[in-house]
């Protein structure tokens, strides 16, 4: 048996010993518990100590992290090598929340200065926005975008735009995604096109459903501004600039990003330029420093008091341990209302794998079901099968220790909440006085504690993410940043629409085919 093998059937055993004890009863028996499972990484607060492992089991965790071979993949991470293996490219995303000063290089190219001149793109563009000297066609500032993207390109400013935007922003942010007419149908009647800046996100402008909304909003435009003035409503994040211009782009307002960034973690490129112009450019480098903290801490800590390495452990232990196929995430912010499909998209899509480095098929399960939603909302809704259901789901908690909104005393009343939930899990209720208000508790969870939501702990929540999913795809031994999954429904969806607009009339399945026919019809 060779480490890896031995660290996995190690990790098995402890697990399968750790079953026969409560978790609340580790506290009175593990006097290092708390110190060795809470910890603080870029004003972070992490709590990992209601989880299921005993510290014997971290430990046997923490040597499956080394027989992977984590601290090496980490070293080729940061060196800009090809970590992604299926397309020859770097993972590089941390260069574009780095400072100027860095010296990242991508296979040997050192992409700093690229990065850097981008930036200052942005900042220009976002700052003229902003001022009213890049104004409508009428010479009237813009208090609207319409962000156009689908997937990577927008889910990730939408989070960011929903956990920063002010109050009573100068420049609100209308994002279009869904490929459903109604969407833009509400978009459309929400905004005023003449007062509008219309971002169509897309790196190779080819997206249907990012063309198909950006067409509908062109001609949106046209008819309020004229064809002349389009343009001046125009912008674009993309590297095809035959494709931008064919569109009506101008070259110096399209903005693009390198084939090291895939689109998961493509929120700090030029791909959240609406929210940089919205939010200010000062605010989004705030976000930006944020996640450079986190990823300094995740660089240069050691495992076992490394926030990420920690994180992506305790789900592997429930995940592959436990043989927990579930994990539910619950921010108490409403702010942070969009994070668990943030994740879904990052951890499911990242690591929704079953073909490994070598070509081969894992011998263990990889990437878990992962859903949420908004505390204390949820408690109403989905809480009693988590309190009392058959399966037990391991619960991850994200809540801020203070904030500046709302009336006074809500915010206590929220905390209590999540801190009441967590504690309800792994306790429970013993001896009811009737037998349906049983919880059995020793239900694992973990809180993840934000001194207050601003732009440095969101940059760094975020980034905590970001980095849990690459260690989880090492553990497994998966390449976490390509996605061939997303790629075949789109060709089949292609093929499918020449069938229903009747200019193909290709096989399909006996089901497919009869769908087709009734929609015709």
């Amino acid at each position: 048996m060779d480490d890896l093998a031995a660290a996995w059937s190690t990790l098995e055993v402890a697990a399968q010993a750790d079953r026969a004890v409560r978790i609340e009863d580790r506290f009175k028996a593990e006097a290092a518990r708390m110190g060795r499972l809470t910890l603080d990484a870029a004003g972070l607060g992490i709590d990992l100590s209601k989880q299921a492992w005993s510290l014997a089991g971290l430990d046997a965790a923490l040597a499956l992290a080394k027989a992977a071979g984590l601290d090496d993949a980490r070293r080729r991470l940061f060196g800009g090598e090809a970590i992604n293996t299926s397309e020859g490219r770097p993972a590089l995303h941390m260069a574009l929340r780095a400072p100027a000063t860095a010296t990242f290089m991508a296979q040997g190219k050192s992409v700093m200065a690229d990065v850097e001149a981008m930036r200052q793109r942005m900042a220009g563009f976002a700052n003229g926005i902003r001022s009213g000297q890049i104004a409508a066609v009428d010479g009237a500032p813009f208090t609207s975008i319409l962000h156009i993207g689908i997937g990577g390109s927008d889910l990730g400013p939408r989070l960011l735009w929903d956990g920063l935007k002010p109050l009573k922003p100068q420049i609100g942010v209308r994002f279009l995604a869904n490929v459903d007419g109604g969407d833009f149908a509400q978009a459309a009647a929400e905004l005023d096109p003449a007062r509008t800046l219309v971002i169509v996100v897309s790196k190779t402008f080819t997206t249907q459903e990012t063309l198909a909304n950006a067409t509908a909003a062109r001609a949106w435009l046209a008819a309020a501004v004229g064809e002349a003035g389009v343009s001046k409503h125009l912008a674009a994040v993309s590297t095809a600039l035959d494709k931008t211009a064919a569109f009506g782009v101008a070259d110096a307002r399209v903005f693009g990003f390198w084939d090291w960034v895939g689109g998961r973690y493509s929120l700090w490129s030029s791909v959240s330029l609406s929210c940089a112009i919205a939010l200010g450019w000062e605010v989004f480098s705030q976000f930006l420093a944020g996640a450079a903290a986190m990823d300094e801490h995740f660089q240069t800590a050691p495992f076992e008091r490394n926030a990420p390495v920690l994180l992506a452990l305790a789900q592997i232990y429930n995940r592959n341990g436990l043989g927990r196929g579930a994990r539910s995430v619950v921010p108490y912010a409403y702010r942070l209302r969009r994070l668990p499909a943030f994740l879904q998209q990052l951890e499911m899509e990242s690591n929704g794998k079953s073909i490994g480095l070598d070509g081969a098929r894992v011998g263990h399960a990889t990437a878990p079901v992962v859903f949420g939603g908004e505390g204390s909302n949820v408690q109403h809704a989905y809480f009693q099968a988590m309190h009392q259901g058959t399966d037990i789901v391991p619960t991850e908690f994200v809540a801020m220790a203070a904030t500046d909104e709302g009336p006074g005393g809500m915010h206590d009343k929220l905390l209590s909440n999540v801190l009441a939930q967590a504690e309800a899990l792994m306790v429970g209720r013993k001896n009811p006085p009737r037998a349906p208000r049983t919880f059995d508790g020793d239900r694992p969870s973990g809180l993840i504690l934000l001194p207050r939501l601003d732009p440095h702990s969101l940059g760094a929540l975020i980034t905590l993410y970001e980095h849990k999913t690459f260690v989880e795809g090492v553990v497994w031994g998966i390449n976490s940043f390509d996605q061939w999954g997303v790629e075949l429904g789109k060709e089949m969806a292609n093929a499918i629409l020449e069938d229903l607009v009747g200019r193909g009339s290709k096989p399909h399945d006996p089901s497919t085919a009869a769908l087709i026919n009734r929609l015709k019809n």
